[in-house]
């Protein structure tokens, strides 16, 4: 039984195509072949080739030994840095002064 990929909705798959077409980018700015790359981070070529044609298939663990190979390991501290909506929602929950030792 082969292994089920769950959908990707439209919007993440346009944002995968585009992830995937500027590590292509940065591979080439670098004089990089396919081969190198994916021997480098230690996958198969077909891997590299889905991971730059922007595949959900491909793990994190692929996508940041990549990035590690091109030296953009980095951006991934990017990701989800500024929690907005999540910071609002903590602070609607938090109800009246914060809790903690009463002061006397």
């Amino acid at each position: 039984m082969s292994k089920r990929t769950p959908p990707i909705f439209p919007a993440a798959a346009e944002r995968l195509t585009a992830l995937g077409a500027r590590l292509r980018a940065a591979r080439l700015r670098r004089r990089m072949t396919q081969a190198a790359l994916a021997a480098r981070a230690d996958v198969s070529l077909p891997t590299l080739r889905k991971l730059e044609q922007g595949e959900g298939s491909s793990s994190l663990a692929t996508l940041l030994r990549a990035m590690e190979v091109l030296g953009l390991d980095h951006d991934l501290d990017l990701l989800a840095k500024e929690d907005e909506l999540g910071r609002r929602l903590q602070d609607i929950r938090q109800v009246g002064a914060p809790r903690g030792r009463r002061k006397s």
